[in-house]
């Protein structure tokens, strides 16, 4: 089983920045591709940002160019560094997991496909 325990979240100035954590613990028994979701008010959870255990990163419209993804795997952790940041990026940021060859097209894929969650944690640019 895979735990997904995300950090960092808080309260920004519209056009700050914040960096989520995301500590990945557990197994699957198989390589794992890590991805950023978020759920705004009044919208479903969409994905942000996606790793593949080969490195390729994947980074769906809603929030590409203000966002960077990035891993440190020594210390199993997955990372959002957000930029730029509007009032309507206000939600909750979640880590999410999901056996690799689901992201092998380069593609994140859609949210219902993925397997573990974590509990998420609040960002809020005012």
């Amino acid at each position: 089983h895979v735990q997904l325990v995300e950090s960092g979240g808080g309260s920004v100035q519209d056009g700050g920045s914040l960096r989520l954590s995301c500590s990945v613990s557990g197994s699957s028994g198989n390589p794992l591709c890590l991805g950023w979701f978020r759920q705004v008010p009044g919208k479903q959870r969409e994905g942000v940002a996606g790793i593949h255990s080969d490195g390729n990163i994947m980074y769906p419209d809603v929030m590409k160019g203000r966002v960077i993804v990035s891993q440190d795997s020594a210390k199993n952790t997955l990372y959002l560094h957000m930029n730029s940041l509007k009032p309507e990026d206000t939600g909750m940021y979640y880590c999410a997991a999901i056996n690799d060859p689901y992201c092998a097209g380069g593609v994140l894929p859609p949210e219902p496909l993925w397997h573990y969650w974590g509990l998420g944690t609040q960002v809020t640019v005012s």
